[in-house]
């Protein structure tokens, strides 16, 4: 007698099936598949029933260490299945406790090709291990765990209407853990250290994952393996297994697994004359850490040379394109056309494009990355830390730029590629002289070009002249800021009380301090007797004497800003310095005057300050300084 069950999952499947129940065992037959999973009687040891997402399980524990999983059984079908057992394989159907609390915290066990995640001895849930891809340290106490999709692992292509699937999960594992466990807890922490027993609770889970889902030795014949491959992205040496169905990158620290149907694309481009690189494009991209790596960047040396036989037989090997038994060639020669036959995809090599080193790449910036730029048939092709493809059917326009008008940049020029559904790459510090060949690839790809670059002749024009003003505003400040820097030192009191001070006609050119300054005199009784100064002076005081009193303020006017710089010349300061026009400026360079003077002789401020009269020779006595300025007080009265 056989009792059916309708709408039954086996494992993670989408496709529902029967599943039918009868004293020689039990079979399942999905509805649009052809074989059908059967288990004998005498193969069945346990049977558990649990709660799960598609309703409930049965769960079968087969003689052979395998399991099989049912879902979509219905709360009424349980005690109709545990009679079933009971009567036809004399096992009794145990119901297993199932943790609902949602806690994100607990205990992991291993339960055969399974990870528990136990709340409360309760199971959370199960991670079947036989779909882990790859497992990873993130950190010192965190473990990643990254899943394949089934679909891809049986190596179809994942239907339209499927589910979501989890695809990473990650682990937080702080402390210690004793490999070899002591009598007492760290009793023997100091021996075990030394004898390197002790190690981080992280990295035993995550060795613990690698042996139980086979990460390391992965079920199947090895066709052929590869040492100590320098990988450019991400950076280190790894062992490349070559397996069937799939391929396994094994480092000191990271293990990858790569389906070959995964693989999107294949590139085999000359770095320069001693290296060649083997790109690997990536559907799903692999993860270090919180980097992901779309490409996988293989560098092999030219001269380095290889030989290899691969593990199948000749019938196997008939059945990939272009596969031999036998390899005695460069390294690179046989790692692209192993690849090239088991992923099935054809390998993009250089296009027909050259710079002027006779290479297919250039050297460029992608902001403040450096790397080679390719230009092949239908791609342009950034390799870097980060590689960008950029198919040439998607760009809307280039544009050829030069930022800057110094001499450097005249050297280089800046590529902007605007492409059609995506985002804007600006290649910069490329070498001027690649741009005709450049410029001559893109136009016969029919791209659209605009070119924005200024010629270098403007560009050495606007850069001496930029040098030019730049000399020329120097000097003028320096000639503007000499004076101020002098004169900030001195007391800010004694100009502050003599801002209200305004001096008269007579006051103006009376002959006190200004006369006696050895620093800035400029008059023609001088005692320094500077005559190359009176040269240029002398037949403006005497139309100043005609003019009243504008006279002597234009005189003292070039005295005080003669006497600010002592060290350039006279002659030409009292050129360059404009006339002054205002009554304002004169009221300045009398106060500046004063200012000077106060320094030389504190005792004659008091007697200046008040309107003196045409008699000014009285007041001369008081101070021996002022014999000259009373010999120039006689010929203005002249």
């Amino acid at each position: 007698m056989t009792t059916q069950f309708d709408r039954i999952y086996r494992g993670l499947s989408t496709e529902p099936g029967k599943f039918r129940v009868a004293s020689s065992g039990m079979a399942w037959r999905g509805e649009d598949a052809e074989n059908v999973i059967a288990m004998s009687s005498s193969d069945i040891k346990w049977i558990q029933w649990l709660r799960v997402a598609r309703g409930f399980q049965l769960r079968i524990g087969l003689k052979d260490r395998r399991r099989e999983a049912f879902d979509g059984f219905e709360r009424d079908d349980h005690d109709k299945l545990a009679s079933l057992l009971k009567q036809h394989f004399s096992v009794t159907l145990e119901t297993e406790d199932i943790s609902f609390r949602g806690w994100n915290w607990g205990v992991t066990d291993f339960r055969g090709d399974e990870l528990a995640f136990l709340v409360g001895n309760k199971t959370s849930f199960e991670l079947p291990l036989q779909y882990v891809a790859n497992s990873n340290i993130a950190g010192r106490t965190e473990v990643s765990l990254e899943f394949m999709a089934p679909s891809d692992s049986a190596g179809k292509k994942p239907s339209k209407n499927q589910f979501d699937e989890m695809v990473e999960i990650r682990f937080f594992v702080p402390g210690q853990s004793m490999r070899v466990r002591g009598s007492d807890a760290g009793s023997n922490k100091s021996d075990a250290e030394d004898d390197g027993d002790e190690v981080s609770a992280a990295q035993a889970f995550h060795d613990a994952i690698k042996e139980k889902a086979e990460l390391g030795h992965v079920s199947g014949d090895i066709i052929l393996s590869f040492e100590e491959v320098l990988v450019l992205t991400p950076r280190g040496r790894y062992d490349v297994d070559m397996f069937p169905d799939f391929l396994r990158l094994r480092g000191k620290t990271y293990d990858y697994k790569i389906v070959y149907t995964s693989i999107s694309k294949l590139f085999l481009l000359p770095k320069d004359d001693l290296h060649i690189l083997f790109i690997l494009g990536l559907n799903v991209p692999i993860r270090q850490g919180q980097t992901r790596y779309q490409y996988l960047v293989m560098q092999f040396s030219r001269e380095e040379e290889i030989t290899a036989e691969l593990n199948m037989t000749e019938e196997e090997i008939v059945k990939y394109d272009r596969l031999k038994k036998h390899y005695e060639d460069p390294t690179f020669e046989v790692v692209s056309s192993v690849f090239r036959a088991l992923s099935k995809k054809k390998i993009i090599s250089a296009g027909s494009f050259q710079s002027r080193n006779g290479h297919p790449g250039l050297k460029a910036n992608l902001k403040a990355v450096q790397g080679d730029l390719f230009m092949l048939e239908k791609y342009i092709f950034f390799v870097s830390k980060q590689p960008v493809l950029i198919e040439i059917s998607d760009i809307h326009q280039v544009v050829f730029s030069r930022v800057g008008a110094g001499i450097a940049t005249a050297r280089t020029f800046d590529m902007q590629i605007v492409t059609k559904h995506g985002p804007e790459y600006t290649f910069t510090s490329i070498n001027k002289e690649e741009h005709e060949p450049t410029d001559a690839y893109l136009k016969d790809k029919k791209v659209r070009v605009k070119n924005e670059m200024v010629p270098d002749g403007d560009l050495l024009l606007a850069a001496a002249g930029d040098d030019s003003d730049e000399e020329m505003q120097s000097v003028a400040s320096d000639d503007d800021e000499e004076p101020r820097v002098r004169r900030a030192g001195d007391d800010d009191d004694d100009s502050e009380d003599d801002e209200d001070f305004q001096a008269s006609s007579s006051d103006e050119g009376s002959p006190t301090e200004s006369s006696s300054d050895s620093e800035g005199g400029t008059t023609a009784s001088d005692a320094s007797g500077d005559r190359d100064m009176m040269k240029g002076l002398k037949k403006k005081p005497k139309a100043g004497a005609k003019d009243g009193d504008k006279a002597p303020v234009k005189k003292k006017k070039k005295a005080a800003g003669g006497d600010d710089n002592d060290e350039k010349p006279k002659k030409a300061k009292a050129k360059s310095r404009p006339k002054p026009k205002k009554d304002g400026d004169t009221d300045e360079a009398m106060e500046a005057m004063e200012i000077d003077s106060e320094h030389e002789k504190p005792a004659s401020k008091s007697k200046s300050k008040p309107k003196p009269k045409p008699k000014p020779v009285t007041k001369a006595p008081k101070g021996e300084g002022e014999e000259p300025a009373r010999k120039k007080q006689k010929k203005v009265g002249d």
